[in-house]
């Protein structure tokens, strides 16, 4: 018999424009097992070698297969700490299911579905802790922060964590929308850090509170930064100032960490009729989707290229599309219009596409064609950069970090690295291939491993 991928169950495409509550469900146990049969356990399994975290998959998915859901648990959490984070957020379809052989000609297992099965029913061992008299210090709460702290503080180490929101978690708190990533699921994962000694300190911002070169003074061992990449890539085009332009960075930060979307918000948004987003990846599905759930009537997301070229994950754009999010291709922003300080239309050319640029994908190239858009919101969501707060103080201090044109920390590709003696660096501000979660985790793993080798 013929098994077929299994589907988790979503909420219905009309009530979920109206609440934050989770879109998908997880699969039930009969699917479970189900989806476990599906894997032909390869000699050679390049769903492993496709995760950054090389998480054994097969030999997960064959405990699943003999109903030994602790021991899947375990597997998984030898390398990952997030599973039921990864399983929600991680782009499986160009990572792990994506090298999956089944897919050549069908459906690839549903790895990520099982992966987010097993972290939601499965508890984490707490380990026995053996104390090496070393302390290290972790810039960031995010993915990789979370990671670093697991690995590190397993081997002993003590290790303090500075956040410098007033909330854990990163962009996983502020950045993605509790309808993809439950807040109940992250603050789980934190918990458990908690629970095996890792300090945590929020509302500290490294470079402005406190500076790497006290940190050392302070007698950490060493020092892994992860701070991420908050500053956003705006569009530098006229009328970018108006009131009703934000960066996604900003809006799903006023939403998801300050509640800005409920009326009794102390710092509430100013919900308009239409809203335009600028952008193609999951980052501009999220304020899409988002700007839906908050009450905008319309909600439009415009992009300089097709369909075909969309960055964004396969799922996240069909769950825009089902929440009556509009797509329009081939427009690239030329001039936000305003009337008393508020954005009242928006100018865009008319693009098609040329040869393809150093990304492989085909470059826009203008028509000389114009139209407007009758808006009154406009969020911006065309990636960010680090924010350079943490190397213009460690500067100011005799300690320069080497960064590249644009900022990012240079390190070392394998161990992470930095070229200051101690100084690690990871995550967004110093990234290593495609900016994710899973990503992220693998920097923090690395470093991690590097630091314990040092300290050692």
């Amino acid at each position: 018999m013929v098994v077929e991928r299994q589907r988790v169950k979503e909420q219905d495409k009309i009530e979920r424009r109206s609440n934050f509550d989770p879109v998908e469900s997880n699969l039930t146990p009969e699917q479970v097992k189900l989806e476990a049969s599906r894997c032909l356990h390869c000699k050679n399994p390049k769903c492993v070698q496709g995760c950054p975290v090389n998480i054994q998959i097969p030999e997960f998915i064959d405990a699943l297969k003999h109903d030994d859901l602790e021991k899947a648990g375990q597997i998984i959490r030898e390398t990952s700490m997030l599973p039921s984070v990864c399983g929600r957020v991680c782009p499986q379809e160009r990572q792990c299911e994506g090298n999956c052989i089944l897919g050549i000609k069908g459906q690839p297992v549903a790895i990520g579905a099982l992966e987010r099965y097993v972290g939601d029913n499965t508890e984490a061992d707490m380990p026995e802790i053996k104390p090496s008299g070393k302390k290290v210090a972790v810039i960031g709460s995010g993915c990789a922060g979370i990671t670093a702290a697991a690995d590190l503080r397993k081997a002993g180490h003590e290790v303090v964590v500075f956040e410098a929101l007033h909330k854990l978690g990163g962009v996983l708190r502020y950045g993605i929308p509790p309808f993809r990533l439950p807040r109940t699921i992250l603050d789980r994962e934190i918990t458990n850090l908690k629970s095996m000694g890792v300090e945590f300190h929020t509302n500290v911002i490294v470079g402005k509170s406190i500076t790497l070169k006290q940190l050392k003074d302070d007698g950490f061992d060493a020092i892994f930064i992860c701070s991420g990449a908050g500053l956003p890539k705006m569009m530098h085009i006229p009328g970018e100032n108006l009131n009703g332009v934000f960066s996604a960075n900003e809006f799903l930060t006023r939403v998801n960490l300050m509640g800005a979307g409920r009326g009794d918000s102390v710092t509430p948004l100013r919900i308009g009729k239409k809203v335009a987003v600028i952008g193609g990846g999951n980052v501009a599905m999220d304020a899409a989707r988002t700007a839906v759930r908050v009450g905008f009537e319309e909600v439009s997301i415009l992009y300089r290229r097709t369909e075909k070229e969309l960055p964004a994950r396969l799922e996240e754009i069909r769950h825009a599309k089902e929440e009556g999010v509009q797509f329009k291709f081939l427009h690239a922003p030329v001039e936000i219009f305003g009337e008393e300080g508020y954005v009242s239309g928006m100018k865009f050319e008319i693009m098609k596409l040329g040869e393809p640029d150093a990304s492989g994908r085909c470059k826009p190239v203008g028509t000389g064609e114009y139209v407007v858009e009758d808006v009154d919101t406009v969020i911006v969501a065309l990636g960010t950069g680090p924010n350079p707060i943490i190397q213009k103080s460690a500067e100011s201090e005799g300690l320069e970090i080497i960064t590249d044109s644009k900022g990012y920390i240079q390190v070392d590709s394998e161990n992470r690295s930095t070229n200051i003696p101690c100084v690690y660096a990871g995550g967004d501000v110093a990234p290593v291939g495609a900016s994710n979660a899973i990503n992220a985790m693998g920097a923090g793993k690395k470093a991690a491993k590097a630091i314990n080798e040092l300290l050692k």
